[in-house]
Formats: C-alpha cells, structure tokens, sequence
C-alpha cells in the first residue's frame, strides 16, 4: 500500500514537505508542490483519514440520530441537516433507534469511537440522560424537537413553541365556529405533546368551552389507535364538529376512520393536523395543518453544531447553549369549513 515515504521519494522531497503541500497550511513553492501532486497522481496514494484525524482531533462527520426515517416528519429535517453539513465540509452518518434506548445507548457509544465530531439528536425520550452526558464530556450537542422542558437554556435545542402553535389551531377552529372540538393527544412522555395538549386546554378556556375529558383520544398502542378512538368519540351522544390532531399522521389515520363511517369531511366534522409533511395537499380533502419549517429546524441545528464545534476547537470548550424556536403557519386546506 503506498504511503506518504512512497511519494516523498519519488517527488526527491521529504515526507514533512509533502504533508505541508496535501494539507495546504505551510508555503511551498510552486515547483516543489507541482513535483509533489504529480507523485501523488502516479501513486495513486490516498491520504489516511483517520490518522488525519487523530492529529487534527475531529474528522469533519457528524451524527444525526431519529426514531425512524419512515417518520414523516424526519426526511425534511434530515435534508437541512445534510445540506448545511455539506456546504460546511462536514459528513452526515445516520442512525435509527426505533425508540430504542438501547439501539440509542449503542448507536452514541459507536460513533464517539468513530471521532464522530458531535451530534444532532432528534430522538430523545424523556429522561435520556446518556444523551444530556455527552455535553458534559465535552461533545457538541443540539437536540431537535424532542427534549424536555429542563433542557431548555441547558442544552441547544431547536422546536417550535408547541404551546402557542396549538393554542393558535384551536382558536381557528373556534373563530371558524366550531365548539366540539376533540383531540388526537400523542405520547404524553414528549415534552412537545404535552405542550400540545396544555395549548389546546388553555384555548378552550379562554374560548369559554368546556374541557371534556371524553373528546380527548389518548395514544394507547401507536399511531394506528387513533382508528378505534376516532370511532369512539363519533359515537358520544354529542359527537365533536372538529377534531385537532397533534400530528399530520395522526391526521390520515382519523381521516381514514371518518371515511369508513360515512362521515364527511368537513361538512359533518373538520380535521385540522399538524406537521405539514408532503403528503398533507395529498389526501382527500387536502389537510389544513400547522405548517412546521421541518427543513429549517435541520438546516438551524446543523449551523448551530458546527458553530459549536468550530468554538470549541478555538477556544477549548462549548459555547453557552442556545434556543432556536422557529415561527409555525397555519395552512388551510379543505379539511377545514
């Protein structure tokens, strides 16, 4: 295998100078380095990446860690993630934990061997303090979506304001004169669901509607559920005249069971997502939905890591942790009357 003493003998040229012409940072003239990179083409030599990297402490990769990528939600964040990552020099390994903290666990152990240079991490469930660890072991970390209120300010997050997103959906559905309005509640151990399900509480309040524990459909066994709930809640006696769902795909699946009952959509019930992910205009009608900027979160939390890494290879440590809460749109298809 040819290695750089191949090329400085060829080239009549110390291996150092070569080393100085490959990494561009040292003067060499312009006959020495024209003499080096012909070595370097008839060598067809290949500078050593991980020992480049073991000098140099970072390797220019990052990890960006999701539940799944079949997640809807998760492509578009992942393409701002790979975008900004590219323009910036950097690499982007991918990793799927299936909700598995032990997938999650293996996968950060693997890659902090690998001279990973940080991590953007938009898994974290609940307490997950093996993710919170790696800040404090000095590796740059950003989480996206998924963190818990304790993190805020701890740790770089990028989100929406859950909260205000769903306060404001739910004073659409009043303002457009709905006054049943049920609810698709996620996984109550997600911050950001139950951020959710605190706004569209607050905006009954407010609208001086009654909360009713009834028209609230609580995941039991995963998205499909919501099948059976939705069929559930239109069988009350006082069926809701909207539903709020807290997830696009939480959306289709309600839309879906409204469809098999014979119940038109809006005309007997309006459905109102959240999300927008591309297949939202699809469905029949097209979903009115909370539009989040899925690409921008990635795009944001990828500059946010490489600042951070840049910052800490100058100064010998973190920055302070920043919070990026992105704006939301409310985007109104036919779901909606």
């Amino acid at each position: 295998m040819t290695n750089i003493k191949h090329v400085a003998t060829l080239a009549g040229v110390s291996a150092s100078t070569v080393s100085r012409v490959l990494n561009g940072k040292s003067y060499v003239n312009e006959t020495t380095r024209q003499k080096v990179m012909e070595a370097v083409q008839k060598t067809n030599y290949r500078p050593n990446v991980l020992a480049k990297s073991l000098k140099m402490g970072r390797s220019n990769t990052i990890c960006l860690m999701v539940p799944s990528i079949q997640n809807l939600i998760f492509p578009e964040i992942a393409r701002g993630v790979e975008d900004v990552a590219r323009r910036n020099g950097f690499t982007v390994v991918l990793c799927n934990t299936d909700e598995d903290a032990a997938v999650e666990k293996a996968y950060i152990e693997k890659m902090k061997t690998r001279w990973i240079d940080g991590f953007v991490v938009c898994s974290n469930i609940g307490e997950a303090d093996h993710i919170r660890a790696l800040r404090v072991e000095g590796f740059p970390l950003v989480l996206v979506n998924r963190f818990e209120e304790r993190d805020i300010n701890v740790l770089d997050t990028v989100a929406v304001d859950s909260f205000q997103a769903a306060y404001d959906a739910v004073q659409y559905l009043v303002h457009t004169g709905h006054r049943r309005i049920a609810l698709a509640y996620g996984r109550e151990e997600l911050y950001f669901y139950r951020e959710r399900y605190r706004g569209y509480c607050q905006a009954l309040s407010d609208a001086g509607l009654p909360y009713e524990e009834a028209l609230v459909m609580r995941e039991s066994s995963g998205v499909d559920s919501f099948y059976r709930l939705t069929q559930e809640v239109m069988r009350l006696p006082q069926p809701p005249d909207a539903i709020f769902t807290t997830s696009d795909p939480k959306a289709f699946v309600v839309m879906h069971a409204l469809h098999d009952m014979g119940v038109r959509i809006p005309e007997d019930v309006s459905v109102l997502g959240f999300d927008n992910v591309s297949l939202s205009s699809m469905v029949e009608p097209p979903l009115s939905t909370v539009a989040q900027p899925l690409y921008d979160m990635g795009a944001v939390a990828a500059k946010n890591l490489i600042h951070q890494i840049r910052y800490k290879e100058k100064n010998g440590e973190l920055p302070s942790p920043v919070r990026n809460v992105l704006g939301v749109d409310l985007i109104v298809r036919r779901s909606t009357r």
